[in-house]
């Protein structure tokens, strides 16, 4: 965070970063006529995670920022991993961040027509030609990154024999790999992408969209390219992995003669404690490690939206992180901060007991309820007050209590005083215990009158608040909280066959006894709060308030040491 404040500013206090300076040069020289038109383009075949957010706010945001328009567009070029549900999913994820691309929903697969024109334009050329090599072949001719490739033998087929082979790809008169098609380029180019690529490949697969239309299937840069071409992108916006293909994205569009767009490389975006690669995230849900990809552990965004995350927060994060031409690392306690942000503004306070002690506050009339005005947001204002219930019997923390404690221990323990939030000052006289096992299982204490509302006539003052719950107006909960799902910062630090090994076998703890203030009765899935002094939740969709089922997550704890590292760094 310190090094961004070190980075130039618009007047709009925005990060001027490497992207925008490339885009602010283009308008000034009036290039693209000073359009800007970006996309995102997502393969359909996962859910997308907190990494594609990064690059979703990057190019909507943009598009945006300088009035232009970005495209969501689906690069379905192979039907063996993609899915209907995945396409819901994104489009779902993309709406949920609060961007909309209009008009402008495309598909890989609306362009395999023109896709296969083009192809055929490049073998009339000379520049591509049908081979009969088998994958593995393929991959020995290439060569190495430091011994050049080796010509295929069917690199020099008649131009007629090419389009003819071709075409019967076309029609499916072979299996699948029998035969690719493969740009002519230089098999001893220092650049591996460009030792004559493949840009076709057989799939006798039924495609979500296009059925049993085609059985050759584009290779993504190959179509990559074409698509930006097609949908007139001015600056494709692609992640740092792309940077060692962009030679072939230019050299397939300059040798097909079409509009150019300018592409363009940013760092990825790495957390720590995170999962990030699709393959593994795909292998948790396959072996239940996780219930699901919308599992609030994981950091797919349907996954932090059931955990309770907010897309401001995520659009804030992907902000301050700004964009780099290096790859790193970024803390998650950072986007926690962002949350934290986020959710002190705007999140409700209300009471819930975790692990709940009862209380009998003997003193107090039997049988007697008053209610408390309770303030339920003190950072907004317009939040207003709610009513909450107190009785002789209680529910408090059993956290609070300590019967013997240690020096700084300001909570309850015999004969201390402590004020219970919005209510009175109590005083601990008995401790009740099981006779067999030990444990305390009740609290006898004492309230002073005088204190109603938590202040007392004598102004004498008391070193501890804490948080509680009526006993008969009690409504029974189950709390699920998270951790991260890796025990270690960086997974490439890691041995990546055994990552298993890695997961964290405490990333959920459940806890199925808990007390909750009468007010979150009849909330909906979705509700986000602050149980005071234990973090923020959100209500989970397993909830069924009509049949009295409340099960909240926790979205993240209260304590925020990001912030105390970057008050520290400054």
């Amino acid at each position: 965070m310190n090094n961004m404040k070190r980075e130039a500013e618009d007047d709009g206090g925005k990060v001027v970063h490497f992207i925008r300076q490339i885009i602010n040069r283009d308008i000034e020289n009036g290039k693209n006529a000073g359009r800007v038109i970006t996309r995102f383009p997502p393969e359909p075949n996962g859910y997308l995670h907190i990494g594609h957010a990064k690059s979703i706010c990057l190019n909507f945001g943009l598009a945006e920022e300088y009035g232009g328009r970005c495209h969501l567009r689906f690069d379905d070029t192979n039907p063996v991993k993609e899915e209907q549900e995945y396409i819901d999913s994104i489009i779902k994820d993309v709406r949920w961040l609060g961007f909309d691309w209009g008009e402008h929903l495309y598909f890989a697969s609306d362009y395999f027509g023109q896709m296969y024109e083009c192809a055929l334009q490049l073998i009339r050329a000379g520049k591509a030609y049908v081979d009969g090599l088998s994958g593995e072949e393929i991959r020995r001719y290439r060569g190495t990154l430091t011994e050049a490739g080796v010509n295929s033998p069917y690199r020099d087929r008649p131009i007629d024999e090419n389009l003819d082979l071709f075409e019967r790809m076309k029609d499916g008169e072979f299996a699948d790999g029998e035969m690719v098609l493969r740009a002519k380029i230089d098999m001893a180019h220092p650049n591996m992408n460009m030792r004559d690529p493949v840009m076709y490949r057989i799939l006798h697969a039924s495609h979500p969209r296009t059925g049993d239309a085609w059985c050759i299937y584009p290779m993504y840069d190959w179509a990559h390219g074409l698509e930006d071409s097609i949908e007139g992108i001015t600056h494709s916006i692609c992640t740092l992995e792309f940077e060692a293909h962009r030679p072939l994205y230019d050299w397939f569009l300059d040798a097909l003669g079409v509009y150019h767009p300018q592409q363009i490389e940013f760092a990825r975006l790495n957390l720590t404690y995170t999962i990030m690669s699709k393959r593994y995230l795909l292998q948790l849900v396959k072996d239940g490690v996780v219930a699901g990809w919308d599992d609030p552990r994981m950091p797919t965004l349907s996954g932090l939206r059931r955990r309770g995350y907010t897309p401001a927060a995520i659009r804030d994060f992907s902000e301050r992180i700004g964009v780099a031409k290096r790859d790193s690392i970024v803390d998650i306690q950072l986007l926690e901060y962002c949350l934290r942000e986020d959710l002190n503004k705007n999140s409700p306070r209300v009471m819930g007991v975790l692990d709940p002690l009862k209380v009998v506050i003997t003193n107090y009339p039997e049988g007697h309820v008053e209610e408390f005005d309770a303030i339920n947001n003190p950072e907004d204002e317009l939040a207003g007050t709610r009513k909450v219930p107190f009785s002789r019997e209680i529910y408090i923390e059993r956290d609070d209590f300590m019967q013997d404690p240690p020096k700084k221990f300001y909570r309850l323990a015999p004969g201390r005083e402590v004020r219970l939030r919005y209510a009175y000052y109590m005083t601990c006289t008995e401790v009740i215990k099981d006779e067999k096992s030990g444990e305390i299982i009740e609290l006898r204490c004492t309230y002073d009158p005088e204190s109603r509302g938590g202040y007392t006539q004598d102004g004498r003052k008391v070193r501890s608040t804490i948080h509680w719950v009526s006993v008969p107006h009690a409504v029974d909960a189950t709390v699920r909280l998270y951790d991260s799902l890796l025990t270690i910062p960086d997974l490439a630090e890691a041995d990546k066959k055994d990552y298993m090994a890695y997961i964290n076998p405490d990333s959920l703890k459940t806890l199925s006894h808990c007390k909750v203030e009468p007010s979150l009765r009849d909330k909906l899935a979705g509700y986000r709060c602050q149980f005071e002094r234990k973090g923020y939740f959100v209500m989970d969709s397993d909830s069924d308030p009509t049949a009295g089922v409340l099960v909240f997550n926790r979205t993240v704890e209260l304590r925020d040491t990001w912030a105390r590292i970057a008050q520290a760094g400054e």
